[in-house]
């Protein structure tokens, strides 16, 4: 256990600036970890679990209600944007918009709220920003899938402090052009799978992209080439051009119908899957995503990007994104969260939760 320590009676702000001057890239979340669980540990109407460097810690009042709100505590790679820094208005630096901003706010909200009128479970994990295999809330829900049941689930990813509703699954592909090695000065001899690959292009460049209303959302999807990769010498002909496609589905689309769909796209054409997560249905109709929706001021966007929430979606638990900072704004450099937004995010969950500011 490390010496690093979090004061989760701080203004909400200043909580803020502490976590994300704990760096955190993933894979190196422990200091951070190791700090929360400390502080966590410290808070009497609190039981605490700790899987690897996630915690878990959740309220056991016997409320009809339960729900989960959860955030990662890992960051992309350091890109010069470390310490954070506070102009007044903003917070400017490496995880405030992704996502410590929101993970303060739900910190805070562990702290001091002994007596919700629905029962919590927060969720702090680990290693959302890379491969799934790795991710903390995946793990806890395969090794203790009784620490996150629960009847709604709020992921604190920034959303602009309005609830963006289910998310876009996504699938990526190889698909491959094959052709015949040959000497370029002989061309005639062999097959160029890089030419072929044009062909890949042309259809994607003439893809017209499908935009599903659900639940009264826009949910608007992407066929994009995201790399490309062939060649073997400037004097050889090419035998294997391999073009990677991501697709991004809307919700209405299950990850089976989304291959089916990619197939017959490049029909004529190898294509492999290389990764695949199912979208997330908006959730809306039951009572506490309802309940939710009007605390918040009514306002619900469809999330374009992917997000645990269509890991809440498959343990059966409707799930909402809601935070603060722009999500525009993830994984950027130039990073920043309001300050305005910590604190009404803040105050929104607080009222829902049964106690006024």
């Amino acid at each position: 256990m490390t010496g690093m320590s979090l004061d989760l009676n701080a203004d909400v702000v200043a909580l803020t600036e502490a976590l994300v001057d704990i760096e955190s890239v993933s894979q190196h979340e422990e200091v951070l970890a190791d700090a929360i669980e400390v502080a966590l540990t410290a808070i009497p109407h609190l039981e605490v679990t700790r899987i690897g460097h996630s915690l878990v810690a959740r309220t056991d009042l016997g409320r009809p209600e339960r729900v989960v709100i959860a955030g990662h505590i890992d960051t992309v790679p350091l890109n010069h944007n470390l310490p954070v820094r506070n102009d007044g208005d903003k917070l400017h630096g490496l995880g405030t918009c992704d996502m410590k901003g929101g993970v303060a706010v739900a910190l805070r909200l562990a702290q001091t709220l002994p007596e919700p009128n629905r029962d919590v479970t927060f969720v702090f994990y680990e290693a959302e920003e890379i491969d799934d295999v790795y991710n903390g809330l995946g793990i806890v829900a395969t090794q203790r899938p009784d620490l996150v049941e629960a009847d709604f689930a709020i992921l604190m990813e920034p959303s602009d402090a309005v609830v963006e509703a289910g998310c876009q699954g996504t699938l990526r592909v190889q698909v491959t052009a094959r052709g015949e090695r040959a000497h370029s000065a002989r061309a005639w001899r062999g097959v160029n799978a890089i030419h072929g690959a044009a062909e890949i292009l042309r259809r994607l460049g003439e893809y017209d992209a499908r935009k599903p209303v659900i639940d009264g959302l826009e949910y608007h999807e992407g066929l994009n080439a995201v790399l490309i990769s062939g060649g073997v010498a400037t004097n050889v002909l090419p035998d294997e051009c391999v073009v990677t496609v991501n697709y991004r589905f809307a919700p209405d689309t299950s990850e089976a119908d989304a291959l089916v769909f990619v197939k017959e796209f490049f029909d004529g054409f190898e294509v492999e899957v290389t990764d695949s997560a199912p979208g997330a249905l908006p959730g809306l109709g039951t009572p506490a995503a309802k309940a939710f929706v009007e605390a918040v001021g009514g306002t619900v966007n469809p999330k374009f990007g992917w997000t645990d929430v269509a890991r809440f979606t498959g343990l059966g638990i409707p799930a909402v994104n809601y935070g603060p900072g722009d999500p525009m704004l993830a994984h950027k450099q130039e990073e920043f969260v309001p300050i305005e937004q910590l604190r009404s995010c803040e105050a929104t969950l607080r009222t829902w939760l049964g106690a006024d500011e």
